[in-house]
């Protein structure tokens, strides 16, 4: 490393592990090459599949190499580009994607058909924290494939993945019931989910908030056997889709699309413009700076969280 280089902060561990094995470095500051653009980051998002990563559960799908950084989503400004890139230049906000696991420092660079220009009303926490919660849960409905009208149960309605996927599934002209926490209710109810506790005997509180009606698809966002109970509901197996029990996926060869079938720059921008208009919301849980990254992903960790927490480098 050349002692006379800028260098910048980033996430960074050294084997699997909890939280606690994040640490701090700093790396050389590069030039964009071509095709690439070096983004000076103002707010980047954390995930859970991003502590999954980094626990070794999912080494098999995401092989890991260590030195390890981490992180997707980000929003920031253009510091520059590379001599061939013409749609974006120095000074532009842009919202973005890193698929090299790197998002979460203060500067990262990635290819032009991985950013979109932020729309003026986005925030940056909102920008930061769109991308993997954004594709997930937009991907998650579109799976499936909800009609007007149609019924749609959601478990882990109030999480990062989870406050969007209600707003699509609404959107679409579906009745929207969200399992949830109670403090949570009043949220779902502002949108025009009908909320359901997840306290108690999660099956007779659907069964009182269905009414005697079916339900038509369920999306889970959570876990905790909630596959079992759609099929125990009676929805069918093309109607269910999962983003975390893939032991479900594999026994009743459910769906199990998330952010990778939606993982593209025209859903992004799709996403940023509806919040720009007004059209769906975003809620930021928190923020951290980037020093306190494992406090963020402790916090994120304990799954009680309201929409999305947010690093700010």
């Amino acid at each position: 490393m050349n002692p006379n280089q800028e260098k910048y902060k980033a996430v960074q561990y050294d084997h699997f592990g909890h939280a606690d094995i994040l640490h701090i470095v700093e790396l050389p500051k590069a030039t964009a090459n071509k095709g690439e653009v070096l983004v000076k980051v103002k707010a980047a998002g954390i995930n859970p599949g991003e502590s999954s990563i980094r626990e070794g559960f999912l080494a098999k799908q995401f092989p890991s190499t260590f030195p390890s950084g981490q992180g997707t989503d980000f929003a920031g400004v253009v510091e520059s580009v590379g001599d061939d890139v013409t749609n974006f230049k120095a000074g532009d906000e842009v919202i973005g994607f890193s698929n090299n696991r790197n998002s979460q420092a203060e500067y990262v660079m990635v290819k032009t058909d991985q950013l979109i220009i932020k729309p003026s009303k986005v925030s940056w926490e909102q920008a930061g924290g769109l991308f993997v919660a954004g594709t997930t849960a937009y991907a998650a409905v579109r799976a499936v494939g909800l009609k007007e009208g149609d019924t749609v149960i959601i478990s882990g309605a109030a999480g990062g993945v989870g406050s969007l996927a209600v707003q699509i599934a609404k959107r679409q002209g579906a009745k929207v019931i969200g399992i949830v926490s109670t403090h949570n209710f009043e949220w779902l109810k502002k949108h025009g989910i009908a909320p359901v506790s997840y306290d108690g005997n999660v099956e007779e509180n659907l069964e009182t908030a269905l009414n005697g009606s079916k339900p038509d698809a369920f999306i889970d966002l959570s876990g905790k056997g909630y596959v079992e109970l759609a099929i125990k509901l009676g929805i069918s197996v093309d109607k269910i889709n999962t983003i975390i029990d893939f032991a479900a996926v594999e026994k009743y060869k459910i769906k199990a699309e998330g952010s990778a079938a939606a993982s593209t720059a025209k859903v992004l921008g799709e996403l940023a413009q509806m919040i720009n208009d007004g059209e769906l919301e975003l809620p930021i849980a928190k923020t951290y700076p980037l020093s306190q990254v494992k406090e963020a992903y402790i916090d994120l960790e304990k799954r009680h969280t309201h929409g999305k927490i947010v690093l700010i480098p």
